[in-house]
């Protein structure tokens, strides 16, 4: 019987509270749950190109009516490429952040490091599947699809941000992954299996993670004052700027991924049309449903309860 099968998944985090976390707790949690990157990921557990990657409602594709069915689940599938890569893309940021954060404490909390330094080793692991995948991805879909990046850069751009900012933007894509593994990824059946383990694998250690940067938020506000909440979460909000920018362009690379696999060219008003529809929907992917999470918010209200109440109305830009 393979790893995955006997291991026991973490229930879905409960509601929000100052002190609800702990590193010794999510530490033991973190070991029960740990798998490897050969269980799940290699030549005898093959992507299935004639399923969809995405669910339905992330992916927001039906909507499109100018394609028909095969062009649709092209289209899923390079939205699915895109998914695990700008994943992959993050953690290339959280990995040295997580670090960073964890080195001034090396002495003085043993469950704190461990805790911290299994987050990072994990978030490596991560960034080694996610390669593995798109490797596989890009053999068995047979056209090149164009990313945004380079990783490098924007790990840059977005590490010269304030680290209260930076810890934030984690927490949101933390508490994002858990949303979408649950909400919308657990129960759909239509799903290509493959794909589905490679999101339940990932969810089962960004469930620890959530916790572990809830805990690293709380540790960087503690010693701030308002005005300096304040401007960590103006930085926040400029990084989710610089997202959604990057957003746009990565609908754009989608659209010429599809034409190139399918052969089709659309005119300039279909063209902007389905860049601007998938340019919403990824929105929606990774910025609204990050920062509506209620144990994001909650979060945010407990350290500023004013800011909260600005996101709230700002979310459904991105919903």
């Amino acid at each position: 019987m393979q790893m995955q099968q006997t291991m026991a998944a973490p229930s879905r985090a409960a509601s929000y509270a100052p002190g609800a976390y702990s590193y010794a707790d999510t530490l033991a949690t973190s070991q029960r749950v740990n798998w490897r990157i050969e269980d799940i990921i290699g030549p005898d557990k093959p992507l299935d190109f004639s399923k969809p990657f995405m669910p339905k409602n992330l992916a927001r594709i039906d909507s499109l009516g100018m394609l028909d069915d095969a062009e649709k689940l092209v289209l899923n599938h390079i939205r699915g490429h895109g998914y695990l890569y700008i994943f992959g893309l993050v953690e290339e940021f959280i990995l040295p952040f997580v670090l960073d954060h964890a080195r001034p404490h090396l002495a003085k909390d043993d469950a704190r490091t461990r805790a911290l330094l299994q987050f990072a080793g994990e978030e490596a692991k991560h960034i080694d599947l996610f390669k593995r995948f798109r490797r596989e991805f890009q053999a068995g879909f047979g056209t090149d699809c164009e990313v945004i990046g380079p990783a490098a850069a924007i790990a840059d751009a977005v590490l010269a941000h304030d680290p209260l900012a930076v810890a934030l933007l984690i927490l949101h894509i933390e508490w994002m992954s858990q949303r979408h593994y649950v909400d919308s990824v657990r129960d759909d059946q239509d799903l290509d299996p493959q794909f589905k383990s490679l999101l339940k694998h990932h969810w089962m250690e960004e469930s620890q993670h959530a916790k572990l940067d809830t805990l690293m938020v709380e540790a960087l506000a503690e010693s701030r004052d308002a005005a300096a909440i304040d401007a960590a979460v103006d930085g926040y909000l400029a990084l989710g700027g610089m997202i959604d920018g990057a957003l746009k362009q990565q609908a754009a690379f989608d659209l010429d991924a599809l034409t190139a696999a399918t052969g089709r060219r659309f005119d300039a008003e279909t063209a902007t049309a389905i860049i601007t529809q998938q340019h919403q929907a990824q929105r929606w992917t990774y910025i609204g449903s990050g920062m509506t999470h209620p144990n994001f918010m909650g979060t945010l209200q407990h350290i500023a309860p004013a800011r909260a109440k600005t996101l709230g109305e700002l979310a459904p830009v991105f919903c």
